[in-house]
Order: structure tokens, then C-alpha cells, then sequence
């Protein structure tokens, strides 16, 4: 008897077939199965006719000369087209003569290209819209605006702060540091400048025991992005809950913390699983767009690594369409002689003085000092992978050959499907 399932890769699906015996079980979110009772739009507007903790969008923009709406940029799977539109709407009924800007938050990423823009958001609001990508090194871009509680010094965005209505779209999600994604993280990382990003994803605080998966409490990464937010007046978000075909389930709009924390209390309980220990553990990065590059894999190996057993190897599918994602992130695992050695060098660098894409680094050296990584990917990203002290398949059966070298015949095998979907729990 088989167990047959299906990986996220890229922009489809790898088949998984599996002997009953061999499986301690698949694993996945239960918002993998949620169907929306509706399109995404109309859930996005009953949203916005049904604000949480504030005024409704119209209402905010009357007496407004300016907004300014930050939107995720082309990491996320943010479905933008189906967001934006409505929240235009009301902002144009509330003040027709509203100057509006959409301002992307590519955080410490790359900057998102116009096609990339136009995939995300159609053709009509790029050509009728005002929108700026924001570069989190361009300092003429940024004002101070003050000291976050870490420490470290709190710039951003001069459009965020100048205007006279802030508000965000996005998504909720687990995250691997932050604890969910969406609400602040708009913010700080989303419009926030590169010694500020670097500041809060600092070694000490990607160590801390509170910044994990799925919590926020005590969590000193999410304490700065909230006083961020706070400190911009961050007034409305609208952000959405996505089920496994990336279709929108749940909406919640409103005051920017009341909305987001109960988008936060939502997803905990559709994304919480119990998992066994197992000495294989498959899963991915969810497919594209967050597959599409080693850095943004890291996200899925951490659900891996919560459920991998001591010894136990770990298997991601990951297409790596752009490659590695990061030059630092690359050369600070390739050029170590083992994970162990990155961990060390990173551990001692000062909040203050972290580098770029340390934060990656440094997960990823911590999964690879636990348990060896197999990724699945395209040929061409195997001496990438290789480098960076992992091995590389070019198919999940070939991946599970190698695994079975350095665990045996007959180890368990645990799958999680979408590995960043999920909050995982012993």
C-alpha cells in the first residue's frame, strides 16, 4: 500500500509515493484544506466594511490630503490584485482627491523589478498608480525616527512618515523569527534602513529562545517591530490568510494591532501541528514565489528542523529559480569550513556591527550543526548547494536514497508538505 502526496516545487507539484510502512505520517496545516466561501475580493471587502479596533478606510481618508500604502514586495505571495483594488476604493470614496502612493517593502531584498510588479499587481495600477520600491540603502530615502527599545537606531521610509495616512497590505503566516508575518513586519524590515534591518536581526536576537515559529511573547525581534510601527502611525492594514493554492480565506482589516493580532490568533490555530520525531523529515518552502531561492528556503528547513530527529536527515524541495539569493548569505557558508565555524563567528558579532543577510546565515548554520540538509533543485544549483555544506538532488527519490545512506533502511519518514505553513510541536 502507498502513501502518494504532493510537494510544492516552484511553480507546480513533485509526486511523493511512499510505502504505508515507511511513513510516521503527513503533516500539514489546516489551512492547506480551507476553500474560500467566497472570492478573495468580496472577502477582502467585508473586511473592510467590518474594521477591526478603528474607524472604517473611508471614514480615516476624509479629512487626508495624502496616503501612503506599503505592499509586500515579489517575495511574498501577497495576492495584491485582489487587495489593492478595494482598498483604493474606499480610500477614493472617503476623498477623491486623495494623493496616493504604494510604496513596496523590499526590506533588505532585492528591488522588485516592473515586470515582477505588473505580475503582482496588473497592468492597470502600475500605469495609474503612483508606486515607489523602496531601497532600504538609499539614505537620501530615509528620516530618523528615534531609538528602538533593542537599542538600535529607527530609520525609515520619508514617504511612511510624512504622510498623512499610513496603511499596509499583506499576509499572515508562520514565521521562523518573527513569529508571523504581516501588521508591523510592514515596517520594520518592510520600509525600514539597512543599519536598522541589520540592527534587529541580530545574532542575539535570532538566538533568543522566544524567537521562533509561531510566537510572539517575549519574542525581542517583534517588540521592535511593533514600537516601529507604533512609531510611525501605522494606522490600517489589510491582511489576508492563504490557504495551499495561495487563494485568500480569511481577511482582516482594521487598526493596525487589533487587526493583526487577530489574524495571529487565527493562524495559530489553523497552522499549530503535532508532529513525531522522525529520522526523515521532507518538506518545502511552500513553492514559488518563496522557493525561488536558497535564502528564502531556510524558512522551510526550520519546520523540518522542530520535527527532525537527533541524527535524522532533513529533505527540501526548493526550484532556486534566482539561486542563492544573497552574495553575504552565499559566501558566509561557503567559504566556512563547517556550519559549526559560522555559528561561532556569528554569535560574537555586536548587535550593532551585524552584516548582511547574517540572520540567514546563521539559522541556516544552526539547522546544518543539527542534522545534514538534502535539497531538491534543479541541476544547475548543485555546486551552489554543495558549497554551502548541503547536498543536492535532482529528485525526491534520489534525495531519499541519499538520505537512507545515513539513517538506514528503515527509518520513519515524517512529511510536511508546505514547511512554512505550519507551527510545529513535539
Amino acid at each position: 500500500m502507498k502513501i502518494t502526496t504532493q510537494i510544492p516545487y516552484g511553480h507546480g507539484k513533485l509526486c511523493l509515493s511512499l510505502a504505508r510502512e515507511e511513513v510516521a505520517g503527513v503533516f500539514r496545516s489546516a489551512i492547506e484544506q480551507e476553500h474560500p466561501a467566497c472570492s478573495g475580493m468580496e472577502l477582502v471587502e467585508k473586511a473592510l466594511a467590518q474594521p477591526l479596533g478603528s474607524s472604517g478606510l473611508a471614514e480615516l481618508a476624509r479629512s487626508k490630503k495624502t496616503a501612503v500604502i506599503i505592499a509586500s514586495d515579489h517575495t511574498r505571495p501577497v495576492p495584491s490584485k485582489v487587495i489593492m483594488p478595494p482598498v483604493l476604493r474606499e480610500l477614493r470614496h472617503g476623498n477623491p482627491k486623495i494623493q496616493i502612493t504604494i510604496l513596496i517593502a523590499t526590506g533588505f531584498h532585492r528591488a522588485t523589478t516592473d515586470a515582477e510588479l505588473r505580475r503582482k499587481f496588473g497592468d492597470e495600477i502600475i500605469d495609474q498608480e503612483h508606486v515607489i520600491v523602496h531601497d532600504c540603502q538609499d539614505q537620501s530615502s530615509l528620516a530618523f525616527a528615534g531609538i528602538l527599545p533593542s537599542g538600535g537606531e529607527l530609520w525609515l521610509n520619508k514617504l511612511a512618515l510624512e504622510t498623512d495616512l499610513l496603511l499596509a497590505e499583506g499576509f499572515i503566516e508562520p514565521h521562523f523569527f518573527a513569529g508571523f508575518s504581516g501588521g508591523r513586519k510592514s515596517i520594520l524590515p518592510g520600509i525600514a534602513g539597512g543599519t536598522t534591518v541589520l540592527s534587529n536581526h541580530c545574532a542575539p536576537f535570532i538566538d533568543s529562545e522566544f524567537a521562533r515559529t509561531g510566537n510572539l511573547e517575549n519574542n525581542p525581534l517583534h517588540r521592535d517591530m511593533l514600537w516601529a510601527a507604533k512609531k510611525a502611525n501605522l494606522a490600517f492594514i489589510v491582511n489576508v490568510i492563504l490557504n495551499g493554492e495561495k487563494e485568500v480565506v480569511r481577511a482582516f482589516a482594521g487598526d493596525a494591532f487589533a487587526a493583526h493580532e487577530a489574524g495571529c490568533r487565527e493562524m495559530s490555530g489553523l497552522s499549530l501541528i503535532t508532529v513525531p520525531e522522525s529520522k526523515i523529515v521532507i518538506t518545502s518552502n511552500g513553492g514559488y514565489p518563496l522557493d525561488q531561492n536558497l535564502y528564502q528556503a531556510v524558512k522551510g528547513m526550520t519546520a523540518a528542523e522542530a520535527a527532525v530527529a537527533p541524527g535524522g536527515v532533513i529533505i527540501i524541495a526548493a526550484a532556486c529559480q534566482d539561486g542563492h539569493g544573497g552574495e553575504g548569505f552565499y559566501r558566509t557558508l561557503a567559504e566556512a569550513n563547517s556550519p559549526a565555524e559560522v555559528l561561532e563567528k556569528l554569535r560574537k558579532i555586536p548587535a550593532t556591527e551585524t552584516i548582511p543577510d547574517q540572520w540567514q546565515s546563521q539559522i541556516l548554520a544552526r539547522v546544518l550543526s543539527k542534522n545534514p540538509v538534502i535539497v531538491v533543485s534543479d541541476p544547475c544549483n548543485h555546486a551552489m548547494i554543495q558549497a554551502m555544506h548541503m547536498q543536492a538532488a535532482s529528485t525526491l527519490d534520489e534525495a531519499l536514497m541519499l538520505a537512507r545512506r545515513k539513517t538506514g533502511l528503515d527509518a520513519k519518514i515524517t512529511v510536511i508538505p508546505d514547511g512554512v505553513s505550519v507551527i510545529v510541536r513535539k
